[in-house]
């Protein structure tokens, strides 16, 4: 059995600095990943300032993101157009 270490360091200092409803949404989105999509490479971790959304942006095209503690959504982004898609589910973004 291989074991693989992550340096989890980034994510931790990213963590500490969220507010209460901030890092709840935090929650939310990492509790979605493990359900949904675990080994999905994870392209960005963030927060959008002026959205609120705090996020986690897979290689795929697909971001999990929550925002103000509330339920996740599953955003599609077309980089032609710049359009979004939300989806309540990951199922219906990747299809």
């Amino acid at each position: 059995m291989k074991i693989t270490f992550v340096d989890l360091t980034p994510y931790c200092k990213f963590v500490e600095n969220l507010g209460s409803s901030d890092l709840e949404s935090a929650i939310k989105v990492h509790d979605a990943y493990l359900r949904n999509c675990h080994g999905e490479s994870i392209m960005d971790i963030g927060m959008n300032q002026y959205t609120g959304y705090v996020y986690f942006a897979l290689d795929n095209g697909i971001s999990i993101a929550s925002c103000f503690g509330q339920d996740v959504e599953y955003i599609k982004v077309d980089f032609e157009t710049g359009k979004e898609e939300f989806f309540n589910t990951y199922q219906e973004a990747i299809s």
